[in-house]
């Protein structure tokens, strides 16, 4: 879940990793696209007790090499994160022995142009260290107001609406979205994304406007088709909950009694999804005397 307008900012990159190679192309670099991106720990503490944590860091790999990419989402100008975002870049380079690329998602025009200038570590006039943050914003994202673009690119058109959230364009990009997904219809994708703006503006005036917009507009997001395929959604969750509690406590009880589970026979408890079954195996966990009289 998203919950809060910084985790919006960046939230698009972890859900789509397809929107890396849009990233680029919207700042005309000439990276090559993207054919793998893997999702890495976004820890980077060391053995000092100081806190890193960067938003989102992704590995990518192209046809022709692989670079880390992290993604860090900025409301205002903030000295501070000179010096974390050089940390991040220089713990990472020596992690991992790759190139790194910082971009840094803002959602106005001030920000943005600060974030935009080689930030710098400096001493009476002597710079240490210079970085260099590519910055996505209202300056160079572009404004999606036609629902076919939408429908193209719902990652863009949501980083679009997260980085003109203060901009006057905003209104028109939130109605080219909300007829794009009325013509699209209710499925996860279209959820997401309508969750992840409505998070990402919700700091803004806008927000009133997409919550208004959803209400009267988007009926189909509370049709009963829609509910029938939440609805549906849930009781699967509910059941996913009820095999993981009836397989934790067949380990519990088997435990308790010291009895020790094998690899194999944990294996084949992991993925047992029929609930029934792992209640059998609960009550014979009770009086068994060895693991075997449940699963051999």
């Amino acid at each position: 879940m998203i919950s809060s307008s910084h985790e919006a900012m960046h939230g698009i990159f972890t859900y789509d990793a397809a929107a890396v190679g849009r990233a680029f192309r919207v700042l005309r670099l000439p990276f090559p696209d993207p054919i793998a991106v893997e999702q890495i720990s976004v820890d980077l503490t060391t053995t000092a007790p100081v806190e890193r944590r960067a938003d989102t860091i992704l590995r990518v790999t192209t046809a022709e090499d692989e670079f880390l990419l992290i993604v860090e989402a900025q409301s205002c100008r903030d000295l501070t994160r000179i010096a974390a975002w050089s940390y991040y870049v220089t713990f990472l380079h020596n992690k991992y022995e790759l190139p790194v690329v910082l971009v840094v998602v803002c959602h106005d025009k001030e920000t943005a142009a600060w974030a935009s200038k080689p930030l710098t570590l400096t001493y009476r006039g002597w710079t240490t260290f210079t970085l260099q943050p590519m910055v996505l914003g209202p300056h160079n994202v572009p404004a999606i107001t036609d629902p076919a673009e939408v429908l193209a690119d719902l990652p863009l058109a949501a980083l679009s609406a997260i980085t003109h959230a203060r901009e006057p364009e905003i209104n028109a990009i939130l109605e080219a979205i909300i007829v794009a997904f009325r013509r699209r219809g209710s499925d996860d994708e279209t959820e997401f994304y309508a969750e992840l703006i409505e998070q990402g503006i919700s700091h803004t005036d806008a927000a009133q406007l997409w919550r208004d917009k959803m209400d009267m507009d988007l009926a189909f997001f509370r049709s009963e088709s829609a509910q029938r395929l939440r609805a549906q959604g849930r009781e699967q969750g509910r059941a996913e909950v009820r095999v993981e509690e009836a397989a934790h406590a067949v380990v519990t009880v088997l435990t308790g009694r010291g009895i020790e589970l094998s690899v194999a026979q944990r294996t084949v408890l992991a993925e047992t999804v029929d609930v029934d079954q792992l209640h059998a195996w609960l009550l014979q966990a009770v009086t068994a005397t060895c693991a075997g009289e449940l699963f051999d």
